[in-house]
């Protein structure tokens, strides 16, 4: 049973923070500290201002039952894998300089736990030896064994943690959710069940549809888990229009990304799909919203942070972004490239043009594929196959709609209009065509409607005319 201890008053402890002695003391510490059961504190000291430093300004009388967890590289001595470890956090968590400790190891678990032996043990085991750095003796642990990599094979670093001189070994938890996604993966191709896909920002699951039937064409079912969309007429679009996607196991979240939440119960999926919103990094993106750089944006600015938040839960083996081309040099695209290496995934980037697969739109996307090894390791952009034939003009897909039809419109406004913007930097710009064109410049948005992008010239009248 531990003394009792007093907290202290409000003015000694404002004292001691104004005391000379070239010290003073760190209120915050005494908040960290349960009152109704004070066995031993922490007082952290810190020198004053123009002080002389003091060796063992840092004064602890920590019990040694305090837990510490470790992430610690696999290294290797001589040919052996090795796990080093040092610092006052082993002693504190109850390993004491001298210790002897015997290796127990699980393969099945991928487990290695050193059990503490009395100094006349005959069997295998290492010693906890010391090391002084800066006149303070740390405690340290060399642990040196083949049974390391026999145990956790390729992976490069471990989680040890330690409590009351007991240590366990285990796999750090990215490595254990790659076995897991590869291993979910080839059980359901090896089965032939369908592949689970979640879709991010889904708008009327173009994207989606495609990858489907190039996983139909490969031979493998794919069905959509979890479609998220903002706009309910987009999600409506996509359920009315792709009836080979959606199940009675699909779940459509009809809402902002930022405002689901995901627990440990998120289901899990093979692939992600994500075409993060490209109005903070187009061309024509940044002018209009008067940006500095993509992340400025006030609501899809950060996206991508929610992208990778569904990327660590649904666990995916494949995982896929498009984008305007110029978000490949965004901070945006860096720091997914950082947490996709991190996570094990290899990635491959590309700029591709629709009209090089059969479209007649030139419309230039990046396109990110990340994949995680032991699957698919032959992928290559350079394997694209076109299985499309392009139309011979743009008139091949139009309808033929009677001049006086009141669906012709005249615009004569945006002629001024075009001028304003292009001093202004904008992008968007008319396309003055005939129809008889091999193809056109990338679609806008709302293409189809009012828009000033597309112009189809009636071929009677000399009017510049739009259809809407």
């Amino acid at each position: 049973m531990g003394r009792k201890c007093r907290r202290p008053s409000e003015s000694s402890r404002t004292s001691s923070l104004r005391r000379g002695g070239g010290f003073f003391l760190l209120e915050k510490v005494w908040s960290l500290v349960p009152h109704s059961r004070c066995v031993r504190t922490t007082s952290l000291s810190f020198p004053r201002s123009g002080s002389v430093p003091v060796r063992g300004a840092v004064s602890t009388t920590w019990s040694s039952t305090m837990t510490t967890i470790i992430n610690a590289t696999i290294g290797e001595s001589k040919g052996v894998s090795r796990v080093f470890m040092e610092g006052r956090h082993l002693l504190t968590a109850g390993v004491q300089i001298g210790n002897k400790y015997s290796i127990k190891s699980d393969k099945v678990a991928r487990r290695l736990e050193l059990i503490e032996v009395q100094s006349g043990f005959a069997g295998k085991c290492i010693s906890v030896s010391k090391r002084e750095r800066n006149g303070v003796v740390h405690p340290v642990i060399d642990l040196r064994s083949e049974q390391i990599r026999e145990v956790f094979e390729d992976d490069h670093k471990v989680r040890v943690a330690i409590r009351r001189g007991r240590i366990v070994i285990t796999a750090l938890q990215i490595q254990t959710k790659i076995r897991e996604r590869l291993k979910r993966m080839k059980e359901k191709l090896d089965r032939g069940q369908k592949l689970a896909v979640c879709s991010l920002f889904h708008g009327g699951g173009i994207l989606d549809a495609a990858v489907h039937s190039g996983l139909m064409r490969s031979g493998v079912g794919s069905f959509l888990q979890v479609g998220v969309e903002l706009e309910s007429e987009y999600l409506d679009c996509s359920m009315r229009n792709n009836t080979e996607i959606w199940t009675e196991d699909s779940i459509a979240i009809n809402s902002d990304v930022r405002d689901v939440y995901l627990s440990e119960n998120t289901p899990q999926c093979e692939v992600l799909l994500g075409g993060i919103p490209c109005i903070a990094a187009s061309k024509s993106g940044k002018v209009k919203n008067k940006l500095t750089f993509a992340e400025e944006h006030a609501d899809a600015g950060a996206l991508f942070v929610d992208y990778l938040n569904w990327l660590r839960h649904v666990n995916p083996c494949i995982a896929l972004i498009e984008n305007v081309g110029e978000y490949a040099n965004t901070a945006s695209m860096a720091a997914i490239r950082s947490v996709f290496i991190y996570l094990g995934y290899r990635v491959h980037e590309a700029v591709l043009d629709g009209w090089d697969y059969g479209t007649l739109e030139h419309r230039k996307r990046l396109v990110v594929v990340a994949i995680t090894p032991g699957i698919g390791d032959s992928f290559s952009f350079e394997n694209l196959k076109v299985n499309k034939v392009r139309e011979t003009c743009i008139n091949a897909i139009l309808d033929d709609i009677p001049l006086d039809d009141e669906s012709w419109k005249s615009y004569e406004y945006l002629a001024t209009k075009e001028k304003r913007d292009k001093a202004e930097g904008k992008g968007f710009a008319r396309q003055l065509l005939t129809g008889n064109e091999s193809g056109c410049g990338t679609l806008g948005l709302q293409e189809g409607q009012k828009y000033r992008t597309l112009h189809i010239a009636s071929r009677k009248s000399r009017t510049q005319q739009a259809l809407y």
